[in-house]
Order: structure tokens, then sequence, then C-alpha cells
């Protein structure tokens, strides 16, 4: 009765645990570098940014009066984020395969700096940058961005 009974709770607790590991990771880019004071943020939470965090939907980056941060897409877009800038990243799509491609940011204050990745070369219409003043059409392979 014993072996049937660990059979039974080994099998519950993989199960479980395969379930947890097949879950879809909802991140499309990571926090490459970080130097002085670095939040990433969204409605749930408010971390200080580390190299190799995840980026997801909806979250904010913030930099202090000393900062800056490298932030790498996977599509490859590379951002660099200066000292005393913020940025939220509004939509990202990333599935070639079934044409959904987009990348919206806001921009608030701050410097930034961008390298487009594989959304602006396939769907360079897809990509947007909002300031307070204007909306930033893509349609070259770099691009900085001050505000004050």
């Amino acid at each position: 009765m014993k072996i049937i009974l660990g059979i039974f709770l080994s099998l519950v607790f993989f199960l479980a645990g395969s379930e947890h590991c097949l879950a879809q990771d909802d991140s499309f880019g990571i926090v490459k570098s970080v130097s002085g004071e670095v939040v990433i943020f969204n409605a749930q939470r408010s971390l200080s940014a580390v190299p190799n965090m995840k980026l997801n939907q909806g979250d904010s980056v913030k930099t202090g009066g000393a900062g800056s941060a490298g932030l790498i897409f996977s599509d490859d877009t590379v951002v660099a984020l200066g000292p005393n800038s913020e940025m939220k990243i509004e939509s990202f799509l990333f599935n070639p395969v079934d044409q959904e491609l987009s990348f919206v940011a806001r921009l608030f204050k701050g410097t930034f700096s961008f390298i487009t990745g594989q959304i602006a070369k396939l769907a360079p219409k897809n990509v947007k940058f909002e300031t307070p003043e204007a909306t930033l059409g893509v349609r070259g392979t770099k691009l900085l961005v001050e505000i004050d």
C-alpha cells in the first residue's frame, strides 16, 4: 500500500511540476547592463534592475540621475537609456511565422539610443516611439532621442 501511495504522490508532483515547466514565458527581452539606479516597474511590481532580468509587456524602465541601462529584445533590438530617463514598453510582438510584429514604446523623458532589430526590417510601419510631443516612426536602423 505504501508503494502505491508513493507512486501516486510521485506522479502527482511530477505532473504538477511538468505543467509549471510547460507554462509559457511571456518575457521578450532582458536587461543586459545596469549602472547606477535603474528600476523596472509595472502595475504589479517595482524592482531594482539587475543584469539578465526579464522584460514583459507593460514594463517601464526608469533610470536615476547617474543611472543607465542597456536592454536587448528578442528580435535583436538594442535600447540604451541614459541618466534620468523613463520608457514604457506598450507593445511588443515578435512572431514572424504568423506575421505578428509590433514594437511600441512610450518615451517620457531622458536620452535613448535604439538599434532596431528584425521587427523594423520586416514591418517598419509597426515600430513606433511615442514621445510627449510626437510619435516617431522608424525607417532606419539607428535612432537617438533626447526628451527634456
